[in-house]
């Protein structure tokens, strides 16, 4: 019987890696499929791995109906045997349900692959209702690390490395490197809306994965770094202050 089944995971922890394997693996026993992604960092029509592994798809947008996807394929003579859906934490729950229908009443096997909570640590809709309505919710086994080497549980999204709670809910970006100036690996945007737009500085929005001490904490890989240079006037190891999670260093 056909499944629908939601691999999550933070960011970093190879989740298009493994879609990307197991849409391999059942081509290579002759099934048919469909790949479907949204807002992959590589840009649309894509499913793409930090691995370096890249490979096109059907962009999921707000008028995407499964069930029609489907059909249309099935009534041309392609072979529909199941459904690799990546990002799925950006799909409506409406969209979920389609996919639920798909594997009830046409006994497509549908494998979703997700973030399940945001940089708020809110569950993102889409994720939601995939787990309300997954026959199997599967968290992935390759652990994302916090900067102090800790499992990372959380994503944190950071401007100019500063950890920020607020903001849109969806903002396409990748985990910054740590230690690289390499800004393939995030986006450069401008922030501060109530100002003009052509006289602000673009700021650097990333993501990091982090555990839900530093989380809690705000405490980012730049923020330990610029604790550790700074000089402290109390015992502290950096483990044990808080960083402000805005502005400047706070010394006393």
């Amino acid at each position: 019987m056909a499944e629908l089944v939601f691999f999550s995971g933070t960011m970093d922890c190879g989740k298009s890696t493994l879609a990307l394997q197991m849409d391999h693996n059942h081509r290579a026993r002759g099934r048919g499929g469909v790949r479907f992604s949204c807002n992959d960092r590589a840009g649309d029509s894509t499913i793409s791995s930090r691995l370096g592994l890249q490979t096109d798809a059907v962009e999921v947008v707000d008028g995407t109906d499964f069930w029609d996807e489907v059909v249309a394929r099935r009534t041309t003579g392609l072979r529909v045997d199941y459904l690799i859906c990546d990002e799925a934490q950006f799909y409506s729950p409406l969209q979920v349900e389609q996919l639920a229908r798909v594997v009830d009443e046409m006994d497509v096997d549908v494998f979703a692959f997700g973030i399940t909570s945001d940089f708020r640590t809110r569950l993102f809709p889409g994720s939601q209702r995939l787990i309300e309505l997954a026959d199997k919710v599967q968290v992935l086994q390759v652990e994302a690390l916090c900067w102090c080497g800790r499992r990372a549980t959380q994503n944190a999204r950071t401007v100019d490395g500063i950890m920020v709670v607020e903001g849109d809910q969806v903002m396409v970006g990748d985990v910054a490197p740590q230690n690289s100036g390499d800004a393939a690996h995030t986006e450069r945007v401008h922030v501060q809306e109530a100002l003009p737009m052509e006289t602000l500085p673009a700021q650097v929005v990333g993501y990091e994965t982090l555990c839900r001490r530093h989380y809690m904490r705000r405490v980012t890989a730049h923020g330990a770094n610029v604790m550790a240079g700074a000089d402290q006037t109390l015992p502290f190891d950096i483990d044990a202050c808080l960083w402000p999670g805005a502005g400047a260093l706070r010394q006393s």
